[in-house]
């Protein structure tokens, strides 16, 4: 980290957080409206939400990335700075972020409440159930496996084909074992024996859908569109057939209401739903984005994983659906992740090594260019590591501006507003200027397979799409069916611009090999799954449950 300071955990244990209300207050919304979850975290009630409608909105400010690495970017870290930074130089502002789930946070990557002195507290709470949403949406997800299977089992009125059922039950935890199964083994009495699976719960259409609903009306009409599979003939069944939507909704009611919370200096943040970007679309919920732009004049939100996957989704899924319009964008760097892209070992990447930065530097400049694409102006934010040095700093400096956008040096982890007050300043002047002509990269008309082919020459630099005759007949089928205004929702490693983790930097000339695709008539979105991506995650070799515990007086260790 950018300077020894205690752990995140201990930061956030030990900070003076104030009781909701308080926070509330701050964006004008009576308490009387909260539904308290203890002293430090509420939800707002839909009859407040309501009230909102006819209010103006602040402006929308994304958060992104380069292509992560190892080495760690701190893209909701930056989130939070940038969020206590507006407030510090005297703006209302407020942070939409995604919920954790509680797969990463047992296994690798770990939690997402940012880190140092820019988090939102309280941490423990959020990565561990947090006001449970996650729950519920797993049970609203399982209770539709459930019935399905159950329908069959009680003479299958509706001619469900077992073969081609495509709804798969879901849990908040990375267990690989579970990807491939049969279910229904035992006897007459345990119902049918077919193939099935588990996606992780931030996979979930059910999730997608949680995350762009408007409302609850909304709500149980996507819900009540989600093709969960076929009949013998071939014909789509829907869950309003099945007359599981209304359980569902019931379910998932409370869960809508946004999550307020607060970040280490007091300013507001709503963390409220959480697809990853790499297999899902990457956003925290419309509901939760709308009602800050009602009640600040100024949102950071944050886009999962680097720009290619959260930005693009953001953009193109979320914004075209909701009608949301982003004034500006910040492209998160780091100094050690941009060697790591010029071929710097783990081990070397804290020493100087300007010619491998500079390597590396054809990352951060696709990037770039690729959120120009979107007719949104856009700023780099460098991360400072007390390793980086000032070579180094200029050559980023320099690439941003030679691509006609001003780089700026942050230390928020360590420093709070106080790293962040600069690159507050100039994120204000630009989202001010008004410059922002925001348009998704392609239109809704074109086709599917069109679309997968032009995100993948346009943003990913690859020279082709490499799909058999059953993947396109797939395609060709779902543009038949009506489907063809749906946008795209890619699902791939989020490493590299290919398919290959491995292949760091800028690759030009790869192809995009498609697995599988998934039609996710509720979120109203077609899944792309490419190369060796899972929705369904694993433990790594040392996951971090191993770390978690709790010490001898009942507090959680191993928690980051």
């Amino acid at each position: 980290m950018p300077r020894s300071i205690p752990e995140d955990i201990d930061i956030a244990r030990a900070a003076a957080i104030r009781r909701i209300g308080e926070i509330a207050a701050r964006l004008g919304v009576p308490e009387a409206h909260l539904y308290p979850f203890g002293h430090h975290k509420a939800k707002i009630a839909f009859e407040y939400l309501d009230t909102l409608r006819d209010r103006p909105n602040g402006k929308l400010i994304l958060v992104t990335a380069i292509s992560p690495t190892t080495a760690g970017e701190g893209k909701t870290t930056l989130s939070v700075g940038l969020t206590d930074g507006l407030n510090r130089i005297g703006k209302k502002a407020a942070v939409c972020l995604r919920e954790p789930s509680l797969g990463p946070c047992f296994g690798l990557k770990g939690g997402a409440a940012g880190g140092g002195y820019s988090q939102v507290v309280p941490m423990e709470d959020i990565n561990l159930h947090f006001t449970g949403d996650f729950h519920a949406i797993t049970a609203a997800n399982n209770l539709l496996a459930a019935m399905i299977d159950n329908h069959v089992y009680w003479g299958n009125e509706l001619g469900i084909d077992l073969r081609r059922v495509t709804w798969r039950r879901a849990m908040d935890m990375n267990d690989r074992s579970l990807r491939a199964m049969v279910t229904g083994l035992g006897g007459a009495a345990d119902g049918n024996p077919r193939e099935t699976g588990f996606n992780i719960t931030v996979a979930s259409e059910v999730m997608a859908i949680f995350c762009l609903a408007e409302n609850l009306a909304d709500l149980q009409t996507r819900l009540g569109n989600i093709l969960f599979g076929y009949t013998f003939d071939k014909k789509p069944l829907f869950v309003r057939q099945l007359g599981a939507d209304g359980a569902m909704t019931v379910l998932l009611k409370d869960a809508l209401m946004p999550n307020l919370v607060q970040t280490l200096e007091g300013n507001p943040a709503f963390v409220h739903g959480g697809p990853f970007a790499n297999i899902a679309h990457g956003c925290n919920s419309v509901v939760a984005t709308k009602t800050a732009l009602k009640l600040a004049d100024y949102v950071v939100t944050e886009a999962g994983f680097g720009a290619d996957l959260g930005a693009e989704k953001f953009f193109d899924i979320k914004c075209r659906k909701s009608g949301l319009k982003p004034a500006a964008a910040v492209l998160l760097a780091t100094v050690r992740a941009l060697k790591t892209h010029g071929k710097v070992d783990k081990a070397a990447r804290d020493l100087e090594n300007v010619p491998a930065l500079v390597k590396g530097l054809s990352n951060l400049r696709r990037h770039i260019a690729n959120l120009k694409q979107f007719g949104v102006p856009a700023i780099v934010a460098i991360n400072r590591f007390d390793t980086d040095s000032d070579a180094e700093i200029a050559e980023i400096v320099r690439a941003a501006a030679e691509m006609g956008t001003k780089a700026v040096l942050c230390t928020h982890w360590a420093d709070g507003s106080r790293g962040s007050e600069h690159l507050a300043r100039e994120v204000a002047q630009l989202v001010d200027s008004d410059t922002a002509q925001f348009a998704p990269l392609y239109p809704d008309d074109l086709p599917l397979f069109d679309k997968v082919k032009l995100i993948c020459t346009r943003l990913y630099g690859a020279d082709e799409v490499l799909a058999d005759k059953k993947i396109r007949d797939e395609f060709a089928s779902y543009q038949t069916q009506g489907y063809g205004h749906y946008p795209i929702c890619m699902a791939k490693t989020p490493y590299s611009f290919s398919t290959d983790p491995n292949l760091l930097g800028a690759p030009t000339g790869h192809g995009v090999p498609i697995r599988e695709i998934r039609l996710a008539t509720g979120a109203g979105f077609l899944v792309v799954i490419c190369g060796e991506i899972m929705t369904m995650p694993g433990l790594p070799r040392d996951p971090a449950a191993t770390r978690i515990r709790l010490n001898d007086r009942g507090l959680i260790e191993g928690l980051s």
